[in-house]
């Protein structure tokens, strides 16, 4: 074989090697995605091997600073610690149980956002769409998706302006609102929003019931029902759900929020515990633990869709702190902590997701104070970097979610 023929033959030859390695990669990329996930197996966990050090420190928590509530630490993919501390319902004295389901508050909001990137991900809408688009009555000019998912809509709070209008217009409290009556009061009273788009960084409620607002206009499903069949059933979350008071009259769980550092105040839903998407989901510390242990292994979005929702996309706070599409980011040198608070209507809560060091931390409590500004050393034994904003100038985080 001549020199020129030698060359050809080898260069078909390392094209044919190749074609068949990226065929290979591109089926063993599949059958990653494919494999087995077992969210029952996640969930094991024996009492008798609990992490000592953390029992200690949440019996503390618990006695000292009032923690009433549920806890999960898990690490590596194992759960180290799980426990149920106090009061479901002081007034009938229930106790908590590992299975009760608590509001979520804002952390719901790590779920819309994920549906919003499923939903991206499935072309049926862009992140620079504008609201108007959806709803032609929406008021604001220059709103898009990105922005509500970053906080930088510039809207008001509707729960303070929806608050408002009830009262000063003796509206029926008992019965909920739809995120669609919502919207629809938005557009009927044009309330003066905040601040102009894109300007800075405003937490507040209405960016993210907007969004479960566009999530039911695009599906044709409820919210509820687009979690239910789309979020929490791929990712084996048997225990949550979203509930309504558009859609039930008394919320079905047992446990109870209670405001104000206080027993006295047990706080009773409402209207404004109609709209969802912002709230509104109720869930486990297991099934918290399950959402994360689903989005590490690609089964709600992929891995880029995700790396993208971890990233900052307002000016670092403190050097440390910013939010994504739907988290609260930390990052630090080799440091990268995803998580979001969590606070309404007696509820109190933290969830965090150490993605280096593959920690998750749920804390949900049902009784408004400040125990969880006092998790420091809980998050130095579990090797994850103190994320607290105050921390770092000696105020607690009081942020409202």
């Amino acid at each position: 074989m001549n020199f020129v023929l030698k060359a050809a033959f080898a260069a078909s030859l390392f094209l044919f090697s190749a074609c068949s390695s990226g065929s290979a990669d591109k089926k063993n990329a599949a059958a990653d995605s494919l494999k087995p996930f077992d969210p029952t197996g996640l969930l094991k966990y024996n009492p008798k091997g609990a992490d000592k050090k953390i029992d200690d420190f949440m019996q503390h928590l618990h006695r000292v600073s009032g923690f009433n509530g549920n806890v999960l630490v898990a690490k590596k993919g194992k759960i180290i610690y799980e426990n149920a501390l106090g009061w479901a319902n002081h007034l009938t004295r229930d106790s908590l149980k590992l299975g009760s389901q608590f509001e979520l508050a804002s952390v719901t909001k790590t779920m819309t956002g994920t549906a919003i990137m499923q939903l991206w991900e499935r072309g049926k809408l862009k992140l620079d769409q504008n609201v108007k688009e959806f709803f032609p009555d929406f008021p604001y000019e220059g709103v898009t998706i990105r922005l509500l998912l970053t906080h930088r809509s510039g809207m008001m709070n509707y729960v303070y302006f929806v608050d408002g209008i009830y009262r000063a217009e003796h509206r029926d409290q008992k019965k909920g609102l739809t995120n669609a009556g919502a919207m629809a009061m938005i557009a009927q009273y044009k309330p003066p929003r905040y601040i102009a788009p894109d300007k800075k960084f405003h937490y507040n409620n209405s960016n993210f019931m907007v969004l479960g607002a566009i999530i039911e206009k695009i599906t044709g499903k409820s919210y509820a029902d687009y979690m239910m069949e789309n979020v929490f059933k791929p990712a084996g979350m048997k225990h949550t759900a979203v509930y309504s008071k558009a859609v039930y009259d008394k919320i079905p769980v047992d446990v109870v929020g209670h405001d104000r550092n206080s027993w006295r105040y047990s706080v009773a839903q409402n209207f404004l515990d109609g709209p969802v998407g912002d709230k509104g989901i109720y869930s486990t510390v297991g099934d918290l633990y399950i959402f994360d242990q689903a989005l590490r292994a690609g089964r709600l979005i992929k891995p880029a869709t995700q790396d993208s929702a971890y990233t900052p996309r307002n000016p670092m706070v403190r050097g440390h702190f910013s939010y994504g599409y739907g988290w609260r980011i930390f990052e630090s040198p080799g440091q990268d902590v995803v998580y979001h608070t969590g606070w309404w209507h007696g509820f109190r809560h933290i969830y965090l997701r150490d993605l280096k060091n593959d920690v998750t931390i749920v804390l949900l409590g049902n009784m408004v104070n400040g125990s969880l500004l006092h998790l420091d050393d809980l998050y130095k034994m579990t090797g994850m970097p103190v994320v607290r904003k105050g921390a770092y100038n000696g105020a607690g985080d009081t942020e409202e979610d």
